[in-house]
């Protein structure tokens, strides 16, 4: 299951959105997950979905990578989906003791599910379609304005990119410790919740290590390379906004207009 996990890892292309400023993606990919919680039902969320969908075909990014993707977080959705179900109030559908099944239950788990679902892929495209490097100057780029404050924008921005870089690696790390330890004779999948806890240790130990020694290396890289932060650092490439990033934010504009439209026209389904 480790090696499902997609987040953080950068897909080469030449597709539209993969030359998009950096900076519109990641403004545009707040405003998807605005899109999101501002649709009320189905409909809304309709129209969250073939957004995505279009977002994904141009950019050529394999739909097989949502499933993976989505595999890990499989048991949050059921539990928030179960939450949902059960301790929403309205009009019973089932029950049986203390077990209550309403129609608003169902409704809202569903819709729930369904938004978690586009929230995790579509934050996810982000990431598919801009590199680290191009990522952290967009990041900075934003954040640029608290200067004046006094914060570390350039570090900050560069923290966040190497966090979202190394999840790949750190995930990979985890796969081979766990195999390993498992060809040591490790029983790590049965005994109760105690044990799979215990077990855990001979895993997370090696792993928090590993991790250490990547930070040490890798700063001690960037001190070998006169790494001294933002001040007088120039850039190879200068960012531009062109007409595709102001076609993408009005598109995205339109998106969010026919989901408010959508909630006017359309009520709630379920009261």
């Amino acid at each position: 299951m480790l090696k499902d996990i997609t987040i953080g890892q950068y897909f080469p292309g030449h597709s539209v959105i993969h030359r998009m400023d950096p900076r519109m993606k990641i403004l545009l990919s707040i405003a998807y997950i605005v899109m999101l919680f501002v649709a009320k039902g189905f409909s809304g969320i309709a129209v969250g979905v073939v957004f995505l969908a279009l977002s994904y075909a141009i950019s050529r990014i394999p739909l097989s990578l949502i499933g993976k993707s989505l595999r890990p977080v499989i048991p949050i959705l059921i539990f928030t989906a179960v939450l949902n179900m059960f301790f929403v109030e309205g009009d019973p559908l089932f029950k049986w003791h203390f077990i209550t099944i309403t129609r608003q239950g169902l409704f809202t788990a569903g819709l729930m599910a369904v938004r978690i679902i586009c929230l995790i892929a579509g934050t996810s495209l982000l990431t598919y379609t801009t590199s680290p490097i191009v990522l952290t100057d967009g990041i900075e780029r934003l954040l640029s304005p608290l200067k004046r404050l006094g914060l570390p924008v350039h570090e900050l921005a560069m923290m966040m990119t190497i966090a979202l870089r190394f999840i790949p690696t750190l995930i990979e790390e985890t796969d081979k410790i766990m195999s390993a330890q498992k060809a040591r004779g490790a029983d790590l999948e049965s005994g109760g919740l105690t044990q799979r806890a215990k077990a855990l240790v001979p895993i997370l130990i090696p792993l928090f290590i590993s991790a250490f020694r990547r930070a040490d290396e890798l700063a001690l890289a960037m001190e070998c390379r006169c790494y001294h932060g933002g001040e007088g650092r120039t850039r190879m490439k200068q960012l531009k906004l062109c007409p595709r990033d102001f076609v993408a934010a009005a598109v995205t504009l339109l998106c969010i207009a026919a989901v408010v439209a959508v909630n006017a026209v359309c009520p709630l389904a379920v009261k």
